[in-house]
């Protein structure tokens, strides 16, 4: 049972870090894996600390990665954090929470749903994030709805991109469970 416990929890860290760093494959804005990570990590982690904590890290891993590597000359030095990042962070693990109570079963609806719901979640939390404080809108009701218009051309990439990469890993993961008994251990 340990065993069995063991390789299904490897493999849905492995699914979740290939996905994050599927970030360097060149993309149109905003098409990214980064909100259904964390749909799948509530979904299949039966230890809900896991489903926030794993994603979380992959992303950070990713953004390390993205930020020193291929962004490199965009920096000064080393970055760890970009500006800004805790609202990004922030809506993943407001995701995270919504698929908690989205997935008490996983079906196909469910995931729809769920992606609908990372891409509305990070719509709203990043773009309120880029108003906040900002220079560009004024700080009233006015500038935070200019705000969000102009960031409705990125959120076609963000609802298919949630909705690409749902259909990926919950997909795959379905039918490695369907082909490998193992991977239906309810306990990770």
């Amino acid at each position: 049972m340990q065993k069995a416990i063991n390789i299904r929890f490897s493999l849905l860290c492995v699914i979740i870090l290939l996905a994050a760093f599927s970030r360097i494959i060149p993309h149109v804005p905003n098409f990214s894996p980064l909100g259904v990570i964390g749909l799948f990590g509530a979904a299949y982690f039966t230890k809900k600390w896991q489903a926030f904590l794993i994603p979380v890290a992959a992303t950070w891993l990713s953004d390390l990665f993205i930020n020193n590597v291929i962004y490199a000359k965009y920096y000064l030095e080393f970055t760890w954090f970009y500006q800004g990042f805790y609202w990004q962070y922030g809506s993943y693990l407001l995701i995270v929470l919504a698929g908690i109570f989205i997935f008490n079963k996983i079906n196909p609806q469910k995931v729809i749903a769920g992606a609908l719901t990372s891409t509305s979640i990070f719509f709203l939390v990043s773009n309120f994030g880029c108003w906040i404080g900002s220079t560009i809108y004024p700080q009233n009701f006015g500038g935070l709805m200019t705000c969000y218009a102009a960031g409705i051309p990125f959120l076609k990439g963000t609802l298919s991109g949630d909705l690409f990469y749902s259909a990926v890993l919950f997909g795959s993961f379905a039918l490695a469970q369907r082909q490998f008994p193992v991977l239906r251990v309810k306990y990770v």
